[in-house]
C-alpha cells in the first residue's frame, strides 16, 4: 500500500495512493493510529499537492557508517554510528532546500528512510517487522564546510529544509536490492542499491532501537551508497528510489 500526504482546505490529510489510476482516497485521520477509514473524497494525481508523508514525533536518525567505503569498512555487528535531525529540518516533494548564508559546501545524499510505527526500545532482529510503518526516500542534506567546522553535525545536517522525505509512503516492501539514484538538473550524477548496506533493515533498526527509544513516526535514514553530490543554487535535485519514486527539491538561497 502507499500512503501519502496532501494539502487540502481543510488542512494536511493522509491518503491512499490508487494503484490504477494515481488518484488519492483521502483518509479521516492518521493510518498509523486511526487504520484506513476512507472519507469518501478522492483528489485527482494531477490536482494533488503533496507535502512530507511523515512528520517525525521526535527524530530523524542518520547513519554515518551504512555503507562500506574504500578507506572504511565498518563492523556490521557494531552498533551504528549515528547522527540525528530534528523534526523542523523536515520538508516534502518540491519544498525548496534553502541554503543558509553561512553554508558553503552542501551536498546532497538519496537515502532509504525507515518510518517507526510504535514505541520501540531494544527491539529483537525477528521482531522489526512489528515496529515499521513503511519506508520513503529521504535527502540527507549536508553542509559540508560546517561539518569540518563543527564534526558534532548539528548544524551542518540539521539546519531547515535539511531533510526532505517523500514523496509517499510505501507499507510493503523487499529492501534487499533497490535501486537509489540522483539526478540533477536531469542528469543522473549517483547511482546504487541497498544491497550494499553493511547492515540490512532489520539490523538497522534493532541496533539503533538499542541507542534511542524510537516513537511513532521517528525516521531512520540509512545512508547512501555513493559520495554526496554538489549541487548550486537554481539546481533541480531529485532522489529516486526503486519501488518508492521520486524526491524533486529545487535548491534556493536564503531571502
Amino acid at each position: 500500500m502507499k500512503i501519502a500526504r496532501l494539502t487540502l482546505n481543510q488542512g494536511p490529510r493522509f491518503a491512499v495512493v490508487d494503484e490504477g489510476t494515481g488518484n488519492y482516497h483521502v483518509l479521516a485521520d492518521d493510518p498509523m493510529y486511526a487504520g484506513l477509514e476512507p472519507t469518501g473524497q478522492i483528489v485527482n494525481r494531477a490536482d494533488a499537492n503533496l507535502v512530507s508523508p511523515i512528520i517525525p514525533r521526535s527524530k530523524v536518525v542518520g547513519l554515518a557508517d551504512a555503507y562500506p567505503a574504500p578507506e572504511f569498512h565498518p563492523d556490521p555487528n557494531s552498533l551504528p554510528l549515528t547522527f540525528l535531525k530534528p523534526n523542523t529540518s523536515v520538508v516534502g516533494p518540491n519544498v525548496p532546500i534553502t541554503i543558509p548564508p553561512w553554508a558553503s559546501d552542501v551536498r546532497h545524499e538519496p537515502e532509504l528512510a525507515i518510518v517507526i510505527s510504535r514505541i520501540a526500545k531494544d527491539v529483537p532482529v525477528e521482531r522489526v517487522k512489528d515496529v515499521i510503518f513503511g519506508y520513503t526516500i529521504a535527502n540527507d542534506v549536508t553542509d559540508m564546510a560546517s561539518l569540518v567546522e563543527d564534526p558534532r553535525s548539528a548544524r551542518a545536517k540539521g539546519f531547515d529544509t535539511a531533510c526532505p522525505i517523500g514523496p509517499i509512503i510505501v507499507t510493503d516492501l523487499d529492501t534487499s536490492d533497490l535501486q537509489i539514484t540522483v539526478s540533477v538538473n536531469g542528469e543522473e550524477r549517483g547511482r546504487g542499491t541497498t544491497a550494499d548496506l553493511v547492515r540490512d533493515v532489520p539490523q538497522i533498526v534493532s541496533q539503533v532501537s538499542q541507542v534511542f527509544t524510537l516513537l511513532p513516526g521517528d525516521v531512520i535514514i540509512t545512508g547512501s551508497p555513493f559520495p554526496a553530490i554538489a549541487t548550486n543554487v537554481g539546481d533541480d535535485v531529485v532522489c529516486a528510489i526503486e519501488g518508492i519514486g521520486e524526491l524533486r527539491n529545487p535548491v534556493v538561497a536564503s531571502a
